[in-house]
């Protein structure tokens, strides 16, 4: 570790929720805890040939977007909780930054500016989040239990108390867990506690290693008793394992209510953490996509069916594609389930082997709702590209006129956005961050593709 004796000027903000600066020759200096327009003293803790790392440790001027953290766990200090690195930034800034890394992403990467950037969609900033992955370590020198997220750039579990992120009542859980885990015959071999919330049930999903001996699974049962909502699942192995220890109950589920809809998942279903956004983002990535009753569409990476169910109520014609047979059963099954099954159909394709033939036997639509992992959609992207340069690849299919394209990585948005507005004949008439996950740098938007008349 090295000090820097030189006050650094923070230019800007990366997807780490680092300040960026230069030093005095000229080296790019990431500085941990710096806002931009602050001017602070570092201590470098990596260097490389073109660039240093390090923390701050002093500063001569603030930023008047800093505030003080809203947890009392999040900072830079030894044992602070790794899982929020933006708390210290105002959180309408925080979105400001978001939405400037979706915009310099796409034409930085994709050579792409939307003709229209669209209000960000943002939701609140506490208590919002209904996914969690805690873990778990029984500490033997103290005779305790941590249940919590990780301590920043440690392998070590962060002493939490609390979790402003989670809604107060699972927040309120974590001591009276820490306290329970304690008194397990297995407290040694119960490395993680998974947190899947639903409209009306708390899941929560504990990794067992070995089998729970009776008086254990008693604690967990007078637990759930004692706390309203709570539901125990145990996954001894993989996420195809979790099973609930009890039957009964309410089922695990959200809604989707502008659409009627109702969605039951079981707790390792990818979901979206953040079910308040979720609920907007549907709502406006259908009235982006303006589905007419005449039209058909094609819901890529359908999932459980989360825009492809709202899509069939507006739509002739609904097919979701997914790369997972059984997780196909379960969107037929939830189709089923909410009287959308006459419209909708679901088939399985490998998303990241698309080719133009692949492509032609779907079908075409009239308009594509595009919603992939981080990964993004390349192989989808690049047959569309390849059809419009050779349209003998796919005779008689044409292609969709919309395209609205919901993305959790703006590097990945970038690159298919370039191919389909450079290659596919598209142009990005509209764009704009998603703040699905406050205080942390994860970064989500949505875009908007039309193809040109003329096409």
């Amino acid at each position: 570790m090295t000090q820097v004796s030189e006050w650094l000027k923070v230019e800007s903000m990366d997807l780490d929720a680092q300040g960026v600066a230069h030093n005095e020759e000229g080296k790019v200096v990431f500085i941990e805890g710096a806002l931009p327009g602050e001017e602070v003293q570092v201590t470098v803790g990596r260097k490389k040939s073109s660039w240093e790392q390090g923390t701050m440790v002093a500063m001569r001027r603030e930023s008047s977007q800093r505030v003080t953290p809203g947890c009392p766990h999040a900072g830079l200090h030894a044992g602070s909780c790794g899982g929020c690195k933006m708390q210290h930034l105002h959180a309408g800034a925080q979105v400001a930054v978001k939405q400037r890394v979706m915009e310099d992403n796409l034409w930085h990467l994709g050579k792409v500016k939307p003709e229209m950037v669209l209000r960000p969609i943002e939701g609140p900033t506490w208590g919002y989040r209904y996914r969690a992955r805690f873990s778990v370590r029984y500490v033997i020198k103290k005779s305790m239990v941590l249940i919590g997220f990780h301590e920043r750039k440690s392998r070590y579990v962060a002493d939490m108390q609390v979790c402003k992120v989670v809604p107060q009542r699972v927040s309120d859980l974590l001591i009276p867990l820490r306290e329970m885990i304690a008194s397990m015959d297995q407290r040694d071999h119960l490395p993680q506690i998974e947190l899947a919330m639903g409209d009306e049930v708390i899941a929560l999903v504990l990794r067992n290693l070995n089998p729970l001996p009776e008086s254990d699974k008693t604690k967990l049962r007078e637990f759930a008793a004692q706390h309203l909502g709570v539901q125990w699942w145990l996954q001894p192995k993989g996420p195809d394992t979790v099973a609930l220890l009890d039957a009964g109950g309410p089922a695990l589920s959200y809604s989707l209510p502008e659409f009627g809809v109702v969605m039951p998942f079981k707790p390792t279903d990818f979901t979206q953490v953040n079910p308040h956004i979720n609920t907007v983002l549907v709502g406006r990535a259908l009235r982006l996509l303006d589905v007419q009753r005449n039209e058909r569409v094609i819901d890529w990476f359908c999932g459980l069916g989360n825009f492809t169910l709202p899509l069939a109520t507006k739509a002739r014609e609904v097919l979701g594609i997914e790369g997972s047979e059984a997780l196909v059963q379960r969107s037929r099954e939830n189709a089923k389930l909410n009287g959308l099954d006459a419209n909708t159909s679901f088939v399985a394709r490998n998303l990241f082997e698309m080719t133009p033939a692949l492509l032609a036997a779907d079908g075409s639509a009239d308009k594509w709702l595009v919603d992939p992992p981080r990964d993004g959609a390349h192989a989808l992207s690049q047959a569309l590209a390849d059809i419009k340069l050779d349209p003998s690849l796919a005779p008689g299919w044409q292609a969709p006129k919309r395209i609205v394209y919901v993305s959790c990585n703006p590097a990945t948005l970038a690159r298919d956005a370039g191919i389909l507005v450079n290659q596919a004949g598209y142009r990005c008439t509209a764009a704009s961050a998603v703040n699905m996950f406050p205080h942390t740098s994860h970064v989500e938007s949505i875009a908007v593709f039309e193809r040109d008349a003329s096409e």
